[in-house]
């Protein structure tokens, strides 16, 4: 295909996306689900499992393989942007004043269903034809761990944005420990990696780099970033030059954090988080926020359907592998954090909340599995059983939660944000 006839296709798949995010997602609400899981739920079905199964031919016309790197560079645009705007609406604060809390279960919820995964990942070696057969034991077990550990941190933000829980305990502290354990989980992957290609240096560039990232984000751009705020409120036309100033600082630090390893979302979260709240930061919210999630995110939802195939799962045998690890990631997950929490003090219905929506693995998973089935690490077989799991435990996260949420405002009341949330 040439340029232009992409560039047509491009946005003829775009209306195709925004038509089925928008009816699944209907669906969704009126099964008791937030938009966000319907538009999981939209990219699985556009993919191959479903559209490309009954229709292989108008998935194919409307998803052909060489509109597949547009439709990602796009979706990951959307997606940091949208990370941003979460950093945005963070609540350092309250995780200042929950540190040991949020510390607590951070470590729970990525030491418990890491080891357990760890688990599971020997057992499934040992039974043999879930991993290529160039990895090795030391390689296979640590990736499986780093998978079930994982949490939906961007999905996970958008729930607690939705549900306006971004200026509560429960939501500052799912956030956090969300971050913290994707960041943790994406080192092991990193060591896997670098195991894999003999290269060291993989795990060194990507946990260096992201601890020196930090450092200089709240540490070096912190005064730069006050004074660009100031200069933002003197006139429209500094407004207008401080946005554009912004939007090349988000670039550089998802690519900073995109290129060691990490992953795009990190930087452009904690970006978000280290501008100083004020005017500033609620405008650059109001501007940013509205598009993203309508018509970018989305695409990103989309283009990891378009690599899934749930029809893998076809034998008793492996749907007995994939209900036991299901069973070993929700225990892992969201019961390690529940008891970590009720160790930290939280009510049951707070520390129900915050395993409830830590459970969700979503998207981030589908990423790691991706990586993993690109690079060879996991075979198709159980590829399709961690995307199950990834799709379960994401689907479950608002009907637990909605359990207990009924309580939170009395037990945890809503404090005032410098943004208001839609």
């Amino acid at each position: 295909m040439t340029a232009g006839e992409l560039s047509a296709r491009f946005f003829l798949e775009l209306a195709a996306v925004l038509v089925f995010c928008r009816g699944v997602s209907w669906l969704g609400v009126r099964l008791g689900q937030p938009p966000v899981v319907g538009e999981m739920i939209a990219g699985v079905v556009i993919g191959p499992s479903l559209l490309g199964h009954f229709f292989p031919a108008a998935q194919q016309y409307l998803f052909p393989a060489a509109s597949r790197t547009l439709l990602y560079t796009v979706a990951q645009l959307g997606l940091a942007l949208y990370m941003f705007t979460v950093g945005l609406d963070f609540r350092a604060d309250l995780l200042r004043q929950r540190a040991r809390s949020a510390a607590l279960i951070s470590f729970s919820g990525i030491a418990v269903p890491c080891l357990l995964g760890c688990v599971v990942g020997s057992v499934l070696f040992r039974l043999g034809g879930f991993f290529p057969p160039q990895i090795v034991a030391a390689q296979a077990i640590p990736y499986v761990g780093a998978s079930m550990a994982i949490t939906a941190f961007p999905m996970l933000a958008r729930i607690i944005f939705e549900r306006k829980l971004t200026g509560t305990r429960v939501g500052a502290l799912a956030l956090a420990a969300g971050a913290v354990d994707d960041a943790a989980a994406w080192g092991v992957l990193a060591l896997v990696l670098a195991s894999v290609r003999h290269d060291r240096r993989i795990a060194e560039l990507a946990i260096g780099g992201g601890i020196l990232f930090v450092v200089l984000v709240f540490r070096v751009l912190r005064r730069p970033l006050a004074a660009l705020a100031v200069w933002a409120d003197r006139s429209a036309a500094a407004d207008r030059s401080a946005l554009i100033w912004m939007l090349v600082l988000l670039a550089l630090c998802a690519w900073f954090t995109d290129t060691i390893g990490l992953y795009a979302v990190f930087g452009a979260f904690f970006l978000g988080v280290a501008v100083p709240r004020g005017e500033f930061s609620v405008r650059l919210q109001a501007r940013i926020e509205p598009l993203t999630t309508s018509l970018l995110l989305p695409l990103f939802f989309v283009y990891s359907g378009l690599n899934t195939r749930i029809d893998l799962v076809n034998t008793p045998q492996l749907w007995a592998v994939a209900g036991a690890v299901l069973v070993a990631a929700v225990l892992g997950k969201a019961g390690a954090c529940y008891g970590a929490a009720r160790l930290c003090g939280e009510d049951h219905a707070s520390a129900w909340g915050i395993g409830a929506l830590m459970n969700a693995r979503g998207l981030m998973e589908l990423i790691i599995l991706n990586i993993g089935l690109d690079r060879r690490l996991i075979t198709p077989a159980l590829f399709s059983i961690l995307v199950l799991m990834a799709m379960v435990t994401t689907v479950m996260a608002t009907p637990l939660f909605n359990l207990v949420y009924p309580a939170l405002p009395r037990r945890t009341p809503v404090l005032a944000t410098a943004a208001a949330l839609p």
